[in-house]
């Protein structure tokens, strides 16, 4: 098993855009990716700071999530929408 933790700060003028991009993301990673299991996202009460559970089945589903198609779009959607991120991985 492979586990990702985000942790997004994101700047409030695009609040509404990184939510509907990061559903979209995680639902698609969950209908197209084999690998993985889990796609959790959370958000603090203002909306401001998002949490992300990925879980994976192993390191090389996750790269390949990190290579499809759906990711590379929200990567590029987003780039602009935060102003700090935390990534965490635990095998």
């Amino acid at each position: 098993m492979f586990v990702v933790t985000v942790i997004y700060e994101i700047k409030p003028q695009n609040r509404e855009g990184f939510r509907e991009a990061i559903l979209k993301n995680a639902a698609s990673s969950l209908r197209h990716e084999p690998g993985c299991r889990q796609f959790d996202v959370s958000f603090s009460e203002d909306g401001l700071k998002c949490f992300l559970y990925e879980k994976y089945a192993d390191s090389e589903s996750f790269a390949a999530h990190r290579a499809s198609p759906h990711f590379n779009e929200y990567a590029a959607a987003i780039k602009d929408w935060f102003v700090d991120k935390t990534i965490q991985t635990y095998h």
